[in-house]
C-alpha cells in the first residue's frame, strides 16, 4: 500500500512542478503541493524507499523553449523548509544569519565582465537553464554597468509587482486572457523570445545571494556581499540580521508586513551569515545546509460548501466558484471562493455539504486547501446556466474550462451591453444588466445601435414590471447625454479582447483618433506601439477584419457625436496619487482618477516610496493604506486639498 502511494505522490507532484517550472501553469495550490510533498517525504523515510525521479532527490525539469540553454557554473539547488519558528531557531543555533522575503517570482543568474552585463540564465532546472540576456537588460532596475572590473556571478529574483499586475490584467477584457498571479506573469515576460514585450512588463531584480566576485574580500560575511552589491547598483532583497533569540521577533515584522508588500513572496529565507561555517556543512542532493526556508502556516478554517455557483462570462467561459457557509480569515469573512476550472473541481471532489478547509493564499486570495469528505457529486451543467445552450469542456492552458456554445448565448450579449453601457464606456445611467435582460428578452435590443432607437418602443417599455413613465423618461434623458463622448470611450465600449479603456486612449492618440485610421490598423504597427504589444494587436486587427464589427462602427459614428478629449493639463505632472476610502465631491473613485489623469498625474493602486500623495477624506483612519504612508512621510490629503490644487 505504502509503496503504490509513493508511485502516486512522486507522478503527482512531477506533474505539478512541470506544470508549474515549464509551462507557467498552476494545477494545485502551493499548500497542497507542501502537503503531498511531506507526506512523501515521510513515507520514504518509514519504507526506505525513493523512486528514480522523485521529487525530494530531483530539482525541477527541463524548460521547453525556443531559448538558447547552458548549464549553470555551480547546481542551484531548492531550499529545505520549515513552517515553525522552532525549527528556524533549531537551524540556528548559535549562528548569527540574514533573514529576508521569499520571492515568488523566476530565479535569474547574471554574470558581469569587465563591468558589463554579459549573460543571464534562468533557474532552469538547477542544472540547465535558458539564457535571456537580452531580456535581462531590460529588466527596470538591472545595472547594464557596474564598478568592479573582475567577474562577478550572483542570483537574484526577477519579480512583477502587485501594481503592475494589476494595472496589465486591467487592460484584457477577455477573462480567458487575464494572467493568474504575478508569478505567471514575470515567467512569462521574463522569458519572451522578443525583449520589446519583456520591456513593457516592468520586470524589477532583487539580488539575493552572491556566487563569486572575482578580487574582493567580504571578511567571511553575508550581509557584506549584499553590501557590495547594493554599492555596485543592485537592489537587495530586504533582510534583517537574527540570532537564534529574535528571529521570532524578525518572522512576525515581515508577516506583518505582507499587506504593505507590493511584491509577491511565498515565504522567507534564513541564510547563515558566516560564509565558511556555511560552506563548512555542505549539501544533501538536494537542500544546501547553509540556509533555509520558513513557509507561514495559513490561517485554516473548516466550512461546509453549499453549492458549486456557474458564472457565465461574454466570452462564453463559464466559472465555477465555491459557495460555502462564512468564515473569518485573516481578519475578514469569507464565503466564496474560485475553483477556476473543470481540472481543479474535478480534483476536489467537490459536491454540495463536503466538508471543506479554506484559507487565503499568501494571505490574500481566499482558495479551497482540501476537501474532507470528497463526496464529488458536483454535476458540470451540460446546458448554459444564462440560455439553455449546451456547453463543451475545452482544454485550454490552465487545464479543462466549461463553455457555452450558443452564439446566440443571452449571457455573450448583455454582458456585452452592460460593457457598452458602462461608466468608463458609453456611460448610460439606468441601463443595468437587470434591465437590458428585460430588453433583449423583449427582442428592443439586438445590436449596440438598437439601444438609440429605444424610443420607439416606448409603449411597451412603461409596461415591464418595475419599468414605468418615469423609468423611461430617465433612461432616454441618459441616452440622448450617452450620445455626446469620446473616441476611445466608444473604442473600449466596443468590448475588443484585452482592449480596456487605457489601451483605447493609446490607441485613439496614435491614430490622430480618426476613425477610418484606426479601423484599418495594421497588426505589425500596433504590435510597435507603446504599451499595446502583439498580443492587443492581434485581437484588435482580428475584431476590425469581421465586416460585421466595420459596419457596426460606422453605424455609431454616425450616431454619436464624438468630441475629442481635452489634452491633459500638467498640474501634475510627475505625481503619483493612490485613493483610498469613499469620496464625496466625485460620484466615483473613477471619476476622481480620471480628473487626475486629465490634469497630467497619474494613479496607482498601492502605497509605495514613489507616491506622492495618499486621497484619503478620513485621515485619521487606521487602514493599511494610512498607515504605510505614515511610515513613509507620505502627505494624506483630502478631495478638497487635490480639487485646490488645479485653481
Amino acid at each position: 500500500m505504502s509503496i503504490e502511494r509513493i508511485r502516486e505522490l512522486t507522478d503527482k507532484l512531477n506533474e505539478a512542478a512541470k506544470a508549474y517550472y515549464s509551462e507557467d501553469r498552476e494545477i494545485m495550490s502551493n499548500l497542497e503541493y507542501d502537503r503531498l510533498y511531506d507526506e512523501l517525504v515521510e513515507l520514504e523515510r518509514k519504507e526506505g524507499i525513493i523512486l528514480a525521479g522523485s521529487p525530494t532527490i530531483k530539482v525541477g525539469y527541463e524548460a521547453l523553449s525556443e531559448l538558447p540553454k547552458e548549464e549553470h557554473e555551480s547546481p542551484m539547488l531548492s531550499l529545505d523548509k520549515t513552517k515553525e519558528v522552532e525549527g528556524l531557531q533549531s537551524f540556528l543555533g548559535a549562528q548569527e544569519a540574514l533573514i529576508s522575503w521569499k520571492l515568488d517570482g523566476l530565479t535569474v543568474v547574471l554574470t558581469y565582465e569587465n563591468g558589463e552585463l554579459v549573460k543571464a540564465v534562468t533557474r532552469g532546472n538547477g542544472i540547465i537553464g535558458e539564457v535571456i540576456t537580452n531580456n535581462a537588460k531590460t529588466f527596470k532596475n538591472i545595472p547594464l554597468k557596474i564598478e568592479h572590473q573582475g567577474v562577478v556571478t550572483l542570483r537574484g529574483e526577477a519579480v512583477i509587482r502587485y501594481s503592475d499586475f494589476e494595472k496589465i490584467n486591467a487592460q484584457i477584457e477577455d477573462p480567458d486572457g487575464k494572467y493568474k498571479n504575478p508569478r505567471n506573469l514575470c515567467s512569462g515576460s521574463v522569458r519572451q523570445l522578443n525583449n520589446e514585450i519583456t520591456a513593457k512588463r516592468n520586470v524589477n531584480f532583487f539580488a539575493f545571494a552572491l556566487v563569486r566576485a572575482e578580487g574582493v574580500d567580504f571578511e567571511n560575511s553575508v550581509e557584506n556581499q549584499f553590501l557590495w552589491l547594493q554599492k555596485q547598483g543592485f537592489e537587495v532583497v530586504e533582510y534583517k540580521r537574527v540570532t537564534k533569540e529574535t528571529v521570532a521577533e524578525a518572522v512576525k515584522e515581515f508577516s506583518e508586513n505582507i499587506p504593505y508588500n507590493d511584491f509577491p513572496s511565498d515565504g522567507l529565507v534564513v541564510v547563515m551569515d558566516d560564509i565558511a561555517y556555511g560552506q563548512s556543512l555542505g549539501s544533501t542532493a538536494k537542500f544546501p545546509r547553509n540556509s533555509i526556508a520558513f513557509k507561514w502556516a495559513d490561517e485554516m478554517a473548516e466550512t461546509t460548501l453549499l453549492k458549486i455557483e456557474w458564472s457565465a462570462s461574454r466570452t462564453g467561459l463559464i466559472n465555477p466558484v465555491a459557495i460555502f457557509e462564512p468564515v473569518e480569515l485573516e481578519g475578514t469573512t469569507v464565503s466564496r471562493a474560485s475553483v477556476h476550472n473543470i481540472s481543479v473541481m474535478r480534483a476536489l471532489k467537490l459536491g454540495e455539504g463536503d466538508k471543506i478547509k479554506v484559507y487565503k493564499a499568501n494571505m490574500i486570495i481566499p482558495q479551497i486547501a482540501e476537501n474532507l469528505t470528497q463526496s464529488g457529486l458536483a454535476e458540470i451543467p451540460r446546458s448554459c446556466p444564462v440560455c439553455g445552450g449546451a456547453t463543451e469542456i475545452r482544454k485550454v492552458k490552465e487545464g479543462e474550462s466549461l463553455y457555452c456554445t450558443n452564439e446566440e448565448c443571452q449571457a455573450k450579449r448583455i454582458k456585452s451591453f452592460t460593457l457598452f453601457a458602462s461608466r468608463d464606456a458609453l456611460n448610460i445611467e439606468g441601463l443595468s444588466e437587470a434591465t437590458l435582460e428585460k430588453f433583449v428578452d423583449s427582442g428592443f435590443i439586438r445590436e449596440y445601435t438598437d439601444i438609440f432607437r429605444l424610443e420607439r418602443y416606448k409603449e411597451q417599455m412603461i409596461t415591464l414590471e418595475g419599468f414605468g413613465e418615469k423609468s423611461y423618461n430617465n433612461l432616454i434623458d441618459s441616452i440622448k447625454k450617452a450620445r455626446k463622448t469620446t473616441m476611445p470611450r466608444l473604442l473600449y465600449s466596443l468590448g475588443i479582447a484585452n482592449v480596456g479603456l487605457s489601451t483605447a486612449k493609446i490607441i485613439c492618440s496614435e491614430y490622430a483618433h480618426d476613425a477610418e485610421r484606426i479601423m484599418n490598423a495594421e497588426e505589425e504597427d500596433l504590435s510597435l506601439i507603446n504599451g499595446i504589444g502583439e498580443v492587443i494587436a492581434k485581437s484588435f486587427c482580428q475584431y476590425f477584419a469581421k465586416e460585421q464589427n466595420r459596419t457596426q462602427f460606422l453605424e455609431l459614428i454616425d450616431l454619436l457625436e464624438i468630441e475629442r478629449e481635452e489634452k491633459a493639463q500638467s498640474i501634475f505632472k510627475g505625481m503619483v496619487f493612490v485613493i483610498t476610502g469613499s469620496v464625496e465631491h466625485f460620484s466615483n473613485r473613477s471619476e476622481m482618477k480620471e480628473f487626475i489623469e486629465k490634469n497630467g498625474g497619474k494613479v496607482t493602486g498601492s502605497v509605495t516610496s514613489k507616491t506622492t500623495y495618499l486621497i484619503n477624506n478620513d485621515k485619521t483612519s487606521t487602514s493599511s493604506k494610512n498607515k504605510k504612508a505614515k511610515e513613509l512621510n507620505i502627505p494624506i490629503i483630502s478631495e478638497e486639498e487635490v480639487i485646490a490644487m488645479t485653481k
